[in-house]
């Protein structure tokens, strides 16, 4: 499989001084919703992404608690950047649906993990795929875990 255009300009920066600041920016170019979390990429590769918000009065909810559904940005922002590094150019996906569960109080900035246990197969029929994403707080304790269904098909030609 040859590697996706979001992942090849990930690779570019990443290594690079202020590299993945700047991918996270122009993420947010791309994406302009996602600029509510103020989110960061750390990690990126087929199947795994890793991404960070910090706690700032933007994402408050009523008790200053990081809102839960920032956090669900977070998390799609962590999926699409694992289906971007992932989905081959010939296929696309799209968000069909999310679970999540509220474990805990959202005290502190959040980390948001998306990972898959194995690559999927991409063929000429469409498929759901679910990517299960925890969100951490900076004490690695989990805080929201969930699970974001994305529907892949081949591209028309």
């Amino acid at each position: 499989m040859s590697e996706t255009q979001m992942l090849a300009l990930w690779r570019k920066l990443a290594a690079k001084p202020g590299g993945k600041q700047l991918f996270s920016a122009a993420l947010c170019v791309r994406v302009p919703y996602f600029r509510t979390v103020l989110p960061s990429v750390r990690e990126l590769r087929p199947g795994h992404c890793a991404v960070t918000a910090p706690k700032w009065w933007g994402v408050y909810n009523h008790i200053r608690t990081f809102h839960a559904i920032a956090a669900c940005n977070l998390a799609e922002i962590a999926m699409g950047m694992l289906a971007e590094a992932t989905v081959p150019a010939t296929h696309r996906w799209l968000p069909k649906g999310m679970t999540v569960r509220y474990i805990a109080k959202a005290e502190t900035g959040l980390r948001a993990v998306a990972a898959l246990p194995e690559l999927p197969e991409f063929g000429a029929e469409g498929f759901d795929l679910e990517v299960p994403v925890t969100i951490s707080d900076t004490n690695g304790r989990s805080v929201v875990t969930g699970t974001i269904t994305i529907w892949v098909t081949p591209k028309k030609r």
